[in-house]
């Protein structure tokens, strides 16, 4: 997914539209991570480009570390800019690329990978991604995984996708045949069963595995590496 700048900077809308309930869910990820991290802590932030991770997470917990991991230069900018606003520069690495592009030898406290898993086109690069999370975190560590999931040929899923379109023709301006070709690319997306995602990540080394949101044919899974 190419982003441009102009995309980036309208990212903080159009991700409020796409998941109504983003921000509590934001809030949950924070209360999750501050009641199994301990003092001078490490973050991973996969996807973490439009810096909303770092907007939530870096001013109340001053003694964290982030690296965030992003394809999209034009995000990670954005992620900069916040990180400079809250005068976390000093706290903040970022990489322009995908997380094979992170040190093998950066070790992390805890990890997030948030609106991204839907986004790999195939279950072989969805695992390998999980994988690559697990190997760069300690024993223990805590990590949240946020995706669409279900599949987009079964009828409940499409409902809620219609769900989905209504939605953003309550509560934008946008004409319906824009919102139809939005539609699109979730119907065409590989998203998998929670089934699915909690085989996945029981495979990369994750256990105590627990859904702890979901908002139409979103969803979010804690869990820790084993």
């Amino acid at each position: 997914m190419e982003f441009n700048m102009e995309i980036a900077t309208e990212y903080d809308k159009g991700v409020r539209r796409t998941l109504p309930t983003y921000d509590p869910m934001l809030r949950l990820s924070q209360t999750f991570l501050r009641s199994n991290l301990i003092g001078n802590a490490s973050l991973l932030i996969v996807g973490g480009g439009g810096g909303n991770d770092l907007k939530v997470f870096g001013p109340s917990n001053p003694d964290w570390n982030f690296t965030v991991v992003d394809p999209s230069k034009a995000m990670l900018e954005v992620a900069g800019v916040k990180a400079t606003q809250m005068g976390m520069n000093s706290r903040v690495e970022l990489i322009n690329g995908t997380i094979l592009d992170v040190p093998a030898e950066y070790t992390f406290d805890g990890a997030t990978c948030i609106l991204v898993l839907h986004i790999i086109p195939n279950i072989g690069e969805k695992l390998a991604l999980l994988k690559k999370v697990r190997l760069q975190l300690k024993p223990g560590a805590p990590f949240i995984l946020v995706s669409k999931f279900g599949d987009p040929s079964d009828p409940e899923f499409k409902e809620l996708v219609s769900l989905w379109k209504n939605y953003w023709l309550d509560t934008t301006s946008l004409s319906e045949t824009k919102v139809e070709e939005l539609m699109k690319g979730t119907l065409t997306e590989s998203s998998i069963s929670e089934e699915k995602i909690r085989e996945l990540l029981g495979e990369a080394g994750f256990h105590r595995i627990a859904n702890f949101f979901k908002t139409n044919h979103f969803s979010g899974w804690i869990c820790h590496a084993l």
